[in-house]
């Protein structure tokens, strides 16, 4: 079978769940090159946003692993089917979650990637755990500071509070959701369906609860990507998502140059037009860049340190 994507369509992952020393158990997937498919070498943890989930990235997984990849998806603490503390949200301590779980697979130095909130994590595991990463992706996010938008806590969360989903009918999200993104794969729509547990009267509830959600985003608010920018060794590669709102996507290209100026050794790819959730809606695309992230050494504007 040659063919990438019929190639890609092989590709399970395995359910696996890990205590680490934080005290959280996290929900990860593993994905493995499919028989017949040459190992890389080289590996990816992939991580999601603010109440979303791993599942979200089966797209790109599968499509990573078909290209001779190990990739891991991770549920951060309190989200889909992780430990849900009712502390330790904020963006370094999420980062630390990241940093204690590849140690507890044994990953040697992998690549990492996070979607918005994630992106932010993920630069911040790269801040404060150097040693310990490739190379890191960030997808429509870590250049994220609320801050710059909203100087008192209060209006942020006033602003960003998420609509009080638990009880809606399922048939009713699935239905919304087949709507706005129907240009979606399949597979990219019912990883966001996993945002949700499914109660026994057929209502959902997000696994990501109304008052642990206002704690993310609060941790989120405090933190101060620019403040990491120059400290961020690894490679580090910016994906941002042009939504097709011209002042919000102004703004973002600016956030996005300054990350890029200050950032040792990143680069930007922009995907235009594209939902905030790209990596769901585009996962050939997304994976194609990820592959070519780690493995082309001319693809950054500095060349990477080896890893094995």
């Amino acid at each position: 079978m040659t063919d990438p994507e019929e190639l890609a369509a092989t590709v399970s992952p395995v359910d696996e769940f890990h205590a680490i020393a934080s005290g959280v158990e996290l929900h990860v997937l593993r994905w493995s090159p499919p028989a017949g498919v040459a190992p890389t070498g080289r590996s990816w943890m992939l991580t999601h946003g603010l109440a979303s989930n791993a599942r979200l990235w089966d797209g790109v997984a599968r499509r990573l692993a078909a290209r001779g990849h190990l990739v891991v998806t991770v549920d951060q603490r309190g989200h889909g089917r992780s430990s849900k503390p009712d502390d330790g949200y904020d963006v370094a301590n999420c980062a630390d979650d990241l940093a204690l779980l590849i140690a507890e697979l044994g990953l040697d130095r992998p690549a990492v990637a996070g979607q918005s909130w994630g992106g932010n994590v993920v630069l911040e595991l790269g801040h404060r755990h150097a040693d310990t990463v490739a190379s890191i992706a960030c997808v429509d996010g870590g250049f994220i500071d609320l801050s710059n938008a909203f100087a008192r806590w209060e209006d942020c969360a006033e602003a960003l509070a998420p609509p009080k989903l638990a009880g809606t009918p399922l048939a009713t999200m699935q239905g919304w959701l087949d709507t706005s993104a129907s240009d979606w794969p399949a597979e990219g729509r019912a990883g966001t369906m996993a945002n949700f547990e499914v109660r026994n009267d057929g209502t959902i509830a997000p696994w990501l609860t109304f008052e642990r959600h206002l704690t993310v985003l609060r941790g989120l608010w405090e933190h101060r990507p620019s403040n990491v920018y120059p400290e961020v060794r690894a490679p580090t590669l910016l994906i941002p998502a042009d939504t097709g709102d011209v002042s919000w996507t102004s703004s973002k290209r600016q956030a996005v140059d300054d990350a890029v100026t200050a950032l040792p050794n990143g680069r930007a790819h922009w995907f235009s037009p594209a939902h905030h959730d790209v990596h769901a809606q585009q996962p050939a695309a997304v994976a194609a860049l990820l592959h070519d992230a780690l493995t082309d050494p001319d693809f950054f504007p500095h060349a990477p340190e080896t890893s094995t």
